[in-house]
This record gives C-alpha cells, sequence and structure tokens, in this order.
C-alpha cells in the first residue's frame, strides 16, 4: 500500500496544470446507458474513481476505448468512448459498487433505457451518511417499484417512467443527477425542484441537451426535464475540476508559494477566493487561469461549509489545513456531512491545536506544524495531510494514499514539478 513522504519548508512556485473534474466526469459517464450511440468523453482525469466506473459500465455491456495520454503532451486530448450498444446486464454488483459511492448514477439511466436495475448499495470514503432513498422516492415518484432487498436497490416499471414533479428534501447532487438522467428518457415533462445548483450538474445536463435531452433551468433550483424516446451520442469535453484547483490554491497559500493553475475554472470558485483573500492570499484571474500567491502567515479566517455556490464541503479539509498555520483563531463549520472532520486527529499528531464541537472546528493557529507520521480517511482529508506536510518542519508520511488516488492524478508529481520535496513510497 503506498505512502507520500515529504519534506516540509519549501515555498511552491510554477505552473500546475488543471485536469477535468471528477465529480463532473462519473456522472457523464454513466449518461452512456441512455443511448445505444456513442458518448465521447474528453479532458477525463486518470482517477481510480474513473476505473471503478468504467469496469462497473463493462460490466453492464458498455464498449470502452481510451485515446491520449496526460503524461505527454497534458489532459485535454485524452478522451474517452463509451457505447452502450446493447445492455447486457442490468446489475451493478457489490464488488464493483462497493467501492465508490458514485455507482449508484446508473440506477437512473438503467432503468429508464431497459426498465429494470440492481443496485447494490453504494460504499466509498466513511464521511458520514448519504442516503439513497431520495433517489428512491424520486424513481417512485416517476413510476418505478423501487424494493431494498439483500443489500440490493431493485427496481423495475412496466413500460416507460413517467414524468412527474419532485421536490426534493435538500439539494442533493448524486439524486439530482441520477433523477434528471433518468427523466429523459421519461413520458412527460417532469420538474426537480430543490435541485442541486453544482457546476457539475450543470455539465451533465448540457451534455444531455447535446445527446438530444431537452431540460431547462440549468443552473437553478428547479430542472425542467421533457422526455424524448431516445437520446443520441455526442462529444463533450469534462468541465475543470475547481476542487483540484481549490486545493493547489490553498497549497500555494499554505507555503506562501506563487503558483499559475491552468485551466482552473475561476468563476466556479468564487466562495474559495473570496475566503482567500480574506486570508491575505493574493489571487488574479490570468488569461490561463489562476494565480495564487501566499504572503507570509494567513489570517485566521471563518468558513461554513454551504451547497453551490457556497464554500464547497470538498474543501473543507484543506481549508482547515491551511488555518492550522493561520495567525490567529479561526472557526470551521461542517453543514454538509457529519462525518467530515476525522482528520482533525491527524492534524494534531502534526503539533495543530484544534477544538470540535459537533459540526464546528475552533483552530487556533500555530507558528510550525511538525512533520509526523499519519493516516489518510477519506479522499479530501488525504489532500488536507498532503498540505500539511508542506508546511511542517521535517518529515511527514501519509499512508494509505489510496484515497488520494481517487480524486488527484500525480498528486506528487504536479507538487514536485513546483518544488515541493514529495515522493511516492511503495510498499
Amino acid at each position: 500500500m503506498d505512502s507520500i513522504r515529504i519534506r516540509g519548508g519549501r515555498p511552491l512556485e510554477g505552473e500546475i496544470e488543471i485536469f477535468g473534474a471528477k465529480n463532473a466526469a462519473l456522472p457523464l459517464m454513466a449518461a452512456c446507458l441512455l443511448t445505444e450511440e456513442t458518448l465521447t468523453l474528453s479532458n477525463i482525469p486518470h482517477l481510480t474513481d474513473i476505473t471503478t466506473l468504467a469496469h462497473l459500465l463493462a460490466q453492464h455491456g458498455v464498449e470502452i476505448g481510451m485515446e491520449g495520454n496526460a503524461r505527454r503532451g497534458g489532459n485535454a486530448g485524452r478522451a474517452l468512448s463509451l457505447r452502450a450498444r446493447q445492455i447486457t446486464d442490468t446489475r451493478a454488483p457489490y464488488e464493483l459498487v462497493s467501492r465508490m459511492r458514485a455507482s449508484i448514477l446508473v440506477l437512473g439511466p438503467l432503468l429508464a433505457r431497459t426498465g429494470r436495475a440492481s443496485v447494490s448499495l453504494p460504499g466509498g470514503c466513511a464521511i458520514g451518511s448519504r442516503p439513497v432513498d431520495l433517489h428512491i422516492d424520486g424513481l417512485t415518484r416517476l413510476g418505478a417499484q423501487v424494493v431494498l432487498e439483500d443489500g440490493d436497490i431493485r427496481a423495475h416499471v412496466r413500460g416507460r417512467l413517467r414524468g412527474a414533479e419532485i421536490r426534493l428534501p435538500f439539494a442533493s447532487v448524486g439524486a439530482t443527477e441520477n433523477l434528471m438522467m433518468a427523466a429523459t428518457l421519461a413520458d412527460g415533462e417532469t420538474v426537480i425542484r430543490n435541485a442541486a445548483r453544482e457546476p457539475e450538474i450543470a455539465d451533465l445536463a448540457l451534455c444531455l441537451n447535446a445527446m438530444g435531452a431537452d431540460i431547462t433551468g440549468i443552473g437553478s433550483d428547479a430542472l425542467v426535464i421533457r422526455g424524448r424516446d431516445a437520446l443520441s451520442g455526442t462529444e463533450h469535453h469534462v468541465v475543470s475540476d475547481r476542487i483540484e484547483a481549490g486545493t493547489y490554491a490553498l497549497a500555494a497559500a499554505i507555503v506562501g508559494g506563487d503558483i499559475e493553475l491552468a485551466g482552473a475554472p475561476a468563476a466556479l470558485l468564487r466562495s474559495l477566493l473570496d475566503y482567500l483573500e480574506a486570508s491575505g492570499v493574493a489571487v488574479a484571474e490570468t488569461p490561463r487561469g489562476l494565480r495564487v500567491r501566499g504572503n507570509g502567515r494567513p489570517a485566521a479566517t471563518d468558513v461554513t461549509t454551504q451547497p453551490y455556490p457556497g464554500f464547497p464541503t470538498d474543501l473543507q479539509a484543506q481549508a482547515m489545513a491551511l488555518m492550522t498555520v493561520a495567525d490567529g483563531a479561526a472557526m470551521i463549520t461542517e453543514t454538509i456531512f457529519e462525518n467530515r472532520f476525522m482528520h482533525v486527529q491527524e492534524l494534531r499528531r502534526m503539533g495543530a491545536d484544534i477544538a470540535v464541537r459537533g459540526g464546528t472546528a475552533l483552530v487556533r493557529g500555530v507558528s510550525t506544524l511538525t512533520g509526523a507520521q499519519v493516516m489518510a480517511t477519506d479522499l479530501r482529508a488525504s489532500s488536507s495531510l498532503v498540505l500539511a506536510g508542506l508546511a511542517a518542519a521535517g518529515e511527514t508520511v501519509v499512508h494509505r494514499v489510496y484515497h488520494l488516488d481517487r480524486g488527484y492524478e500525480r498528486i506528487e508529481d504536479k507538487l514536485a514539478a513546483c518544488g515541493a520535496d514529495i515522493d511516492r513510497v511503495h510498499h
């Protein structure tokens, strides 16, 4: 099991290329199940979650091809072609689904295309409850019969799904994506109210429309989907990863670096950029993306995670790493997932002063962190430990970095190219 070793204290200078968003690519890949024609996705990141979903889609009979290599000439030329000419199996088995919660995104497309689906209850990072009942309730509203049996979600419908009005009790990203995809092949009009507004959902909707779907209200909390008899193939460029960009922006801030993030979607990062500027970090848009320059110790700045366009929960752990070396004390409040402070204990091992009460962490900045052996507990927690290691005196070793590989492509290579003393250790 690999580890990441970091010898901290070096500033970062240079350029980092931002790849396509994992959180956009996964639902886009699942959308291939809605058509018998080829869906080609460019700007695909090379991540274990992408590989996991590709294996699951192959289980359903999808023909998959990959062109391009990010190690030679950038990521924009890498394209994934997906053709679900015939769905050969409507089951998503436990051995694949247990690796990644996003696997549930095949449920809606399979049901809409074939009239049946059986998906094992999903796994992934242990960061709290992400209930599947919103998916089930929504599909039931669309006319499906859904039961939970032996750890599987089993759904079927006679004929086609039927358009309906669905109001989500909270703005769930996964449920919005699943129900939107299912509704594209439903009979009639579907309205999803209190829909999540994340940019990755808008990217999915734009791709579905290019496939022949009729979706309006994109970017709002009320999506209107008018069902079609069939969808076609298309080519689509995956939106850049705002979470990857945000992580490297916070890396520059924590070590006082000067980094240009090529391809960073600045327009989708406004809440983070406001936070960095309030912390004394210089940020500026450039023709190629975004430039971030740290200016000594950051100022302690409170933050609360919120659904988009608020501060992303996927950057909370990295923001906490920044605040561990801030001048003053900051309150970090997590409102999305109840177990997303598991990185706190590991940061404490490095000398961080953090007190947690419920969904709020009080972080009192220290002048210097100290390198230590730490354990990654989930995807974004692992990146926060890498950031802390960059700023710490001495050597930090982050174990269980398979979490990291689910969401960051070659993070050690990108940071090393900007001057970090970091490498991967194979055990």
